[in-house]
């Protein structure tokens, strides 16, 4: 597509570790658009928060280094930018939501401080400016009495207001691009859906572009336009949001969906699980990583390991079975 603003082409995230070398992140690829939202989900240690670090630049080398891949951004590959060249370009083009903002502010500076810091640097204001900016800002993401509360320090704000002052601070640039790693974690539903709304307003009025990370399948509905799963280091399925919620692919989709409460769900009803933990990334299965959570299963997915392959309508999924028209075993390992 024209529009396309950010392609990432086979990345691939290393770790050293006494136990070896380990593959965080293995072969994902994808494009991001202007002005859509693409979701990137799946559980912990799935290695979707170390893609987005990748990105960024902020893979701790030691131990980590970015073993494979190429990440476009308007033509500049970002994973082989000088450091000084993607220091103009991080926090300004591309900017990023960290999932903890009270360990993402620096607690012994105002909130003035920070976000005139961020203008100074990259857009040349002076600290007049800056400061008249920083209080625009505030008021954009609503918080009250902006001209007074810029100059308190972050404890003296609650959770939902700290993550408005990060969503404000990266996007004082007006960025092409915002990374969201996990941005409503810790915050109560009111507030998380507040939030949300915010990102889809200032997205609509800038034009962001948004990689929203996240475990939760319910802000992927409430925002998304394309959603990627991801299960130990790799993407097991791309779709748009509605043919993923409508018609999954991949078992482990499948598994995440049936675990998200419904309304219609009696109160006394069990939650569905999906069997087992994440595979140790140090000690992979031969086959498919899912393999053994899988109750669709066989021979084959424990021989070896599927790769993406095309569906309807552009989406993609990477699995022997057809869980559309195979019912799963009893039993995992049949």
């Amino acid at each position: 597509m024209d529009n396309c603003i950010l392609q990432v082409d086979d990345l691939g995230v290393c770790f050293h570790t006494e136990e070896g070398r380990i593959q965080a992140v293995d072969g994902v690829s994808f494009a991001l658009h202007e002005g859509e939202t693409l979701g990137i989900v799946g559980e912990s240690g799935s290695g979707k928060s170390v893609t987005s670090l990748a990105l960024m630049g902020l893979v701790p080398s030691p131990p980590g280094e970015i073993c494979a891949g190429r990440a476009l951004y308007r033509g500049e590959n970002l994973l082989a930018m000088p450091p000084k060249r993607f220091s103009k370009i991080r926090g300004n083009r591309v900017a990023m939501i960290f999932q903890d903002p009270m360990t993402s502010l620096n607690p012994y500076m105002t909130i003035a401080d920070q976000l005139i810091e961020v203008t100074v640097v990259h857009l040349g204001h002076t600290r007049r400016e800056a400061l008249k900016h920083a209080i625009e800002m505030l008021e954009r993401v609503g918080i009250p009495s902006p001209s007074k509360r810029i100059f308190a320090y972050p404890h003296e704000f609650s959770g939902g207001m700290r993550q408005r002052v990060m969503i404000a601070m990266a996007l004082s640039c007006q960025p092409d691009i915002l990374i969201a790693d996990e941005p409503t974690t810790a915050l109560d539903v009111t507030i998380e859906a507040q939030i949300l709304e915010l990102m889809k307003q200032l997205q609509q009025s800038q034009g962001t572009a948004i990689i929203m990370i996240t475990h939760d399948m319910g802000v992927v509905a409430n925002i998304c336009h394309r959603v990627h799963v991801m299960y130990a280091g790799k993407i097991v399925e791309q779709a748009s949001c509605d043919a993923l919620f409508a018609n999954p692919r991949h078992p482990y989709t499948l598994g995440l969906l049936k675990s998200v409460p419904r309304l219609t769900q009696a109160t006394s009803a069990r939650l569905a699980t999906i069997d087992g933990q994440p595979p140790d990334l140090a000690h992979l299965p031969p086959g498919c990583a899912f393999e053994p959570r899988c109750g669709y299963a066989t021979r084959e997915c424990r021989q070896q390991s599927p790769q993406l392959q095309d569906a309807e309508d552009a989406d993609r999924f990477a699995c022997f079975v057809d869980i559309t028209k195979e019912s799963p075993h009893k039993d995992p390992h049949a």
